[in-house]
């Protein structure tokens, strides 16, 4: 039996013209105009999934998104809100535009959690805890074969890879991209990442 997790960014929260910002989980934004079509897009891509499961963190962003691709389905589960599905708390950098967070605390600093998800000072992000919660999550889906949808943020998403004891170069998922991490036996395999229909 084996369970795959569709794990998915939200689309965008800014439209063209607009000062984007570091937008954490205290900063409950919508979904922009070009957010609504990928989530759009997400849907179409999914259409034809049976999700088993379906949750997602409790911002707009996340909710919104997770609604579309369950709309485009024949039978939709339950959306469940996972607390720990919510965006990571950027401190001092929350809701600054991203010139503004960069001569804070350094071009190293982002970069470091860019490419290794180490968060820069004033972040309040535990990754230990979120590694648990994610491998808490891989162990209560393990034994239900089938695909369960879970819709959060980047910050939070990254997490997810390095539950499965995977490293890569860029944790990153874009807004509007997807992962899939597959659950056979006691084995935890990630099979796509940072994909955008």
């Amino acid at each position: 039996m084996t369970a795959r997790l569709i794990i998915v960014r939200h689309g965008n929260t800014f439209g063209s013209g607009d000062v984007v910002t570091r937008v954490g989980g205290r900063t409950d934004l919508p979904l922009s105009a070009s957010g609504v079509r990928q989530a759009d897009a997400l849907a179409r891509q999914f259409e034809s999934t049976f999700f088993a499961t379906a949750r997602s963190g409790p911002l707009k962003r996340t909710r919104a998104t997770a609604a579309a691709i369950l709309a485009a389905q024949a039978s939709p589960p339950e959306l469940l809100t996972e607390l720990f599905l919510r965006e990571i708390d950027y401190g001092p950098d929350e809701n600054r535009p991203e010139a503004e967070v960069v001569a804070r605390i350094g071009a190293a600093a982002l970069e470091a959690w860019e490419q290794h998800s180490v968060p820069p000072p004033g972040w309040r992000v535990d990754p230990q805890a979120l590694i648990g919660n994610w491998q808490e999550l891989f162990a209560e889906l393990r034994g239900d074969a089938g695909a369960h949808l879970v819709v959060t943020s980047n910050g939070i998403a990254r997490f997810a890879l390095a539950a499965a004891g995977v490293a890569r170069e860029d944790a990153k998922l874009r807004t509007g991209a997807y992962g899939v991490v597959e659950l056979a036996g006691e084995g935890v395999a990630v099979r796509e990442w940072n994909v955008r229909p």
